[in-house]
């Protein structure tokens, strides 16, 4: 077990600090497909059905784990031979962005609404790809008592890059108009770019059996996709557990997930301004979330992850019984202020350590496609398995939803017991 001031110092490592950079790349162009975009194409004039279908350019975001194979084998020639697999495929990719950005500036949704939502839809694209291969590289650059505050790192360099690209994009337009807004936010990308550029390129793994160069076209064929889209799973599913360790994986954030599904028309319901719900969730809510990254990136150094895994659910599951709390207290914005600090908090520290422990359960000779798999699957606790809230809502009255979410919690925390003991983490791949 580590001191405290060894777990708070190693986030200063010069690893730690490019992935805390490398993190704010990937979530900086995440508002520019969302918020940002919908903000600019509702001042612009068009109408809200287009608007709504142009949220499915979020798609890509959930099915990144279909070209992650690629990320992880297809050299891109002069880009691979000069910065290696990894920085290659981030740097490209980057500058792509960087381009795909300022070229959104240049469209006018008033004109050509397509137009704009074409290169919105080769943003997220992108966005998807650079979060596959960032993904890896942190975790292959980073040792495994790192990965915890690796995990931090990143999460604390999104969400400042998302920041930056919605309220900071507000900003810039209102003082320079759409085009140098997302003229800035394109020199931005030069963030992670850097980061990426300093950072040194991972030792690749020994290469898999490999057809020979006299071999037929379709056997050479076979034998790439056979490496890049058969191994990964054939791999994973060889471990001992993996069945459990997937169910796990779908349930750990799903009581979270469930109460988070309906705390905006909860606040409604308890009469909360739309000012008073900006103020303290927007505002005071990050800056809790961003708290308990830190404090679960340090809990995991300090204490493993298992015991981390395990605590940071049970104070997740706990933090829901706030909001039964405040269903009973009623309007009073102290107690919202108590109710969103602990909930954000305690999100924030289960977040650290569950993408610590995705981290970890990846192969390093299959990290793009594993970690991609892996949380494109935890999405499913978050978002089909939660979408039944609404019905649940209705059939109970907020003090018993909310009590019934902490409820749904337990079979996440009983799978992290078990799983934790049962197969504990290891890093794949290492010696």
């Amino acid at each position: 077990m580590s001191s405290w001031r060894d777990s708070l110092a190693i986030h200063l490592r010069p690893r730690l600090l490019a992935v805390l950079f490398m993190g704010f790349g990937s979530g900086l162009p995440l508002p520019l497909t969302f918020g940002t975009l919908t903000f600019w194409l509702a001042e612009s004039g068009v109408n809200r059905t287009t608007i709504g279908l142009l949220a499915l350019v979020g798609t890509a975001y959930s099915l990144k784990f279909l070209w992650a194979p690629l990320v992880d084998r297809m050299p891109l020639g002069p880009l691979t031979a000069r910065l290696g697999r990894r920085r290659g495929w981030a740097i490209g990719v980057q500058a792509l962005l960087a381009l795909a950005i300022l070229a959104l500036g240049a469209t006018d949704p008033r004109i050509d609404p397509y137009a704009t939502a074409a290169v919105a839809l080769a943003i997220a694209i992108l966005s998807a790809t650079q979060d596959i291969v960032v993904d890896a590289l942190r975790i292959e650059l980073l040792a495994p008592e790192e990965q915890g505050a690796g995990a931090a790192a990143t999460q604390w360099g999104y969400r400042f890059g998302m920041i930056v690209s919605s309220a900071g994009a507000l900003y810039a337009a209102e003082f320079g108009g759409w085009g140098f807004a997302f003229c800035l936010m394109s020199g931005f990308m030069a963030v992670g770019m850097a980061a990426v550029w300093l950072s040194p390129e991972p030792e690749a793994p020994a290469s898999l059996a490999q057809a020979p160069a006299d071999a037929p076209l379709a056997g050479r064929a076979w034998a790439w996709i056979q490496r890049a889209a058969i191994d990964p799973f054939r791999d994973f599913m060889g471990r001992p557990g993996w069945a459990a360790i997937l169910v796990f994986v779908v349930l750990y954030k799903f009581g979270d997930a469930l109460a988070g599904t309906m705390a905006n028309p909860f606040y409604v319901a308890m009469g909360f301004t739309r000012l008073e719900v900006a103020n303290i969730s927007k505002v005071f809510g990050v800056v809790a979330t961003l708290a308990g990254v830190a404090a679960g990136g340090v809990l995991v150094h300090r204490h493993g992850l298992a015991r981390a895994l395990i605590a940071c659910g049970v104070l997740q599951a706990l933090s829901n019984l706030m909001y039964a709390l405040q269903a009973m207290v009623g309007h009073d914005v102290l107690m919202l202020a108590a109710t969103i600090g602990i909930e954000n908090f305690t999100g924030g520290m289960g977040s650290a350590a569950f993408v610590a422990y995705l981290s970890g359960l990846c192969n390093v000779a299959y990290t793009a496609t594993q970690y991609a798999l892996l949380s494109s699957l935890a999405a499913v606790g978050r978002t089909t398995l939660s979408a039944g809230g609404g019905w649940l809502s209705l059939q109970l009255d907020w003090v018993l939803f909310f009590a019934a979410t902490t409820l749904a919690a337990l079979p996440g925390i009983a799978m992290a017991i078990w799983v934790m003991r049962r197969f504990p983490p290891r890093r794949e791949g290492e010696a």
